[in-house]
């Protein structure tokens, strides 16, 4: 990885290098040039079960013209005042349970935060217009510092907009957890591998370029180099948060290197992304597990085939295995393979509940088939394409390193994702009112 690094930074031209610093602009569009990077938000998955989320990123200024937005906003300080009335009387009168009570002041605590905000922005809409009225003096020095007040008035509004935007948007139970990494080579036999171990290796960069710590957990090679599949533990500060857009099936097409004839190929592989839990959140009951040992195969040294280092765990009541043979030490190999489980049950856990809330749900793995796709590489255009956001970037050699490229295209996801959240919270309100 470190040579294909070395080769990509000497080539690489500076007019190849995109930034996404308003992708309301470049939805559906190709990206060859822009200049500066400015995200850093809350992300969701993609709640979309259509094969292409098309749908225009709105600006804030428009988010806060919305009807819905404003009513729900009235509807959360409402709920507040309610709530905080509540808690202020409970000292004198006992009208509420103990459990009421208890949720009362969580919901105080939780939408505090926001209230505030939105009064601040309610004192700066007036102090704007009082500020424009001062614009109208026939005192010239007295317009003047107007004008300056006035736009540092604006420029408090949408910075509070942009908070409230952000307040609005719930976090989700597994956004602050580590994660599980898998991939797996699908359609397209050798090729297929190589592509996989190439996207293997952008995600290891990936890692390296948030200062995640990066840890191999399965590493199935196969003869010419590739990967017929492998997974990672992923630890760091928002490693899920921003991983998870990852997840589904990735499409190449190239001419491959056992191609004689210089004919295009297509080929696809899968990541999946699982949130790994802390063993307090998440517990296994010790009597549920089934755990084989056996000795160790492929390339590794001495230790390969002499020892029974291997380590195969299975979760009798749902049948989920995981197993690692990466370490020399058996009880290394345990722990990395229970590491795997965990995740893997846990997931399928956080599906279950999410499957109760959407009626529409993202399939990471689905059928691995070539039509089933998230993005696609296409090396003789040198194009990256999301179809999702159907937004475009060029130069796959720097994508692949795993470092800005792919850092802008899953901020511009984490954008997306927040305003479908959002849209789909402002829905229910209006679902909720009588």
């Amino acid at each position: 990885m470190a040579y294909r690094r070395l080769v990509s930074l000497l080539s690489r031209r500076s007019e190849w290098t995109p930034h996404f610093q308003n992708p309301q602009h470049f939805t559906g569009k190709t990206i060859c040039k822009q200049s500066t990077n400015q995200y850093v938000r809350n992300q969701r998955l993609l709640h979309t079960g259509k094969p292409v989320l098309m749908m225009k990123l709105l600006s804030v200024d428009e988010l806060f013209a919305k009807r819905s937005l404003q009513e729900h906003l009235k509807k959360m300080e409402k709920d507040y005042d309610e709530c905080l009335q509540a808690v202020t009387y409970s000292a004198t009168e006992d009208e509420c349970s103990a459990d009421d009570m208890k949720a009362k002041r969580t919901k105080v605590s939780l939408l505090a935060p926001l209230v505030q905000s939105i009064r601040e922005l309610d004192k700066k809409q007036r102090e704007i217009t009082e500020t424009e009225m001062l614009l109208k003096d026939d005192d010239a020095s007295l317009r003047e510092l107007a004008e300056l007040e006035r736009e540092s008035c604006l420029q408090d509004i949408q910075d509070l907009r942009q908070k409230i935007v952000g307040l609005l948007i719930p976090e989700e139970e597994a956004d602050m957890s580590d994660l599980v990494l898998e991939v797996t080579a699908g359609v397209g036999g050798q090729e297929a591998m190589l592509f996989t171990a190439e996207m293997f290796d952008m995600y290891e960069g990936f890692a390296q370029y948030h200062g995640w710590s990066f840890d191999v957990l399965e590493h199935m090679s196969s003869d010419l180099g590739g990967l017929r599949h492998a997974s990672a533990s992923i630890s760091g500060p928002q490693s899920y948060k921003r991983m998870k857009f990852e997840a589904g099936v990735h499409r190449v097409q190239r001419v491959p290197k056992t191609e004689k004839q210089g004919r295009m190929h297509t080929s696809t592989m899968t990541v999946a992304v699982l949130p790994q839990p802390t063993e307090i959140s998440f517990t296994i009951n010790p009597k549920d597990l089934r755990i084989e040992t056996k000795r160790a195969s492929g390339a590794g040294g001495q230790h390969v085939n002499t020892t029974d280092s291997a380590v195969r765990i299975v979760h009798l009541p749902t049948g989920v295995v995981a197993e690692c043979q990466q370490e020399r030490s058996q009880l290394k190999n345990r722990e990395k393979a229970m590491k795997a489980l965990r995740a893997k049950l846990y997931s399928m856990k956080l599906e279950e509940e999410t499957s109760k809330r959407y009626n529409q749900r993202k399939v990471q793995i689905g059928t691995r088939g070539r039509s089933e796709k998230i993005r696609t590489y296409n090396y003789a255009q040198d194009r990256i394409t999301d179809h999702r956001i159907s937004i475009t970037v060029h130069d796959v050699r720097s994508f692949l390193l795993g470092e800005d490229l792919l850092n802008e295209m899953n901020s511009s996801l984490q954008e997306f994702s927040n305003q479908e959240t959002l849209m789909e919270l402002l829905e229910e309100g209006n679902q909720e009112e009588p």
